[in-house]
């Protein structure tokens, strides 16, 4: 709602600011938040932001998109939760999930790997080449279709004929239980 209107909507929790007109639209009459704004201000309200956020950038907006909104809007409630969560968005990987196992193989102090290696046409998340250990790992809702699964399946079929070997996570397994993760990686490590 506009800084200097009062109103008070029981069941809701009003904010109030002065939106720039890029980060505005309209529909059916009512000037509404355009979605690069909606989708910061949701990812830092709701309890899973950063899967609702990297859900936003695998489907309806950009980095891009979201770094020029954010930029637009620096004063408003949830900002530095939002430079923080664009910040990791920018730190590497294709998607928070990625993201977040980096962050586990750097912890561990493991080494010897690259992201977006090219194999045959495909890039793999994270690889270790010297091993031939691919690591793919998914976003909360990358395998939304079977034309996409169906690829993914191609896709590790043409690896494991090269000569590679794949671990597949998902951002549930990275987050919930990143030790596993981990002990899984090092022991395909110490097998090849």
């Amino acid at each position: 709602m506009p800084t200097p209107r009062k109103a008070t909507i029981r069941g809701c929790k009003v904010r109030r600011r002065t939106i720039a007109t890029p980060d505005t639209t309209t529909t059916r009459g009512l000037t509404i938040t355009a979605l690069p704004l909606t989708i910061l201000d949701t990812a830092v309200t709701i309890p899973d932001g950063t899967a609702f956020l990297d859900r936003a950038l695998q489907r309806w907006t950009t980095l891009a998109d979201l770094t020029a909104t954010h930029q637009r809007n620096k004063g408003r409630h949830g900002a530095r939760k939002a430079t923080t969560m664009l910040r990791n968005a920018r730190t590497g990987g294709e998607s928070e999930a990625e993201r977040l196992l980096i962050h586990h193989l750097r912890k561990h102090k493991i080494h010897g790997w690259r992201t977006q290696v090219q194999v045959r046409g495909y890039f793999l998340d994270i690889a270790f080449e010297k091993h031939k250990l691919a690591i793919e790992v998914d976003g909360w809702a990358w395998h939304r279709d079977v034309q996409r699964f169906t690829s993914d399946m191609t896709r590790q079929n043409v690896l494991i004929n090269e000569g590679w070997r794949v671990l597949r996570f998902s951002w549930h397994h990275v987050n919930a239980n990143p030790d596993a993760v981990v002990r899984e990686i090092r022991e395909a490590l110490s097998r090849g």
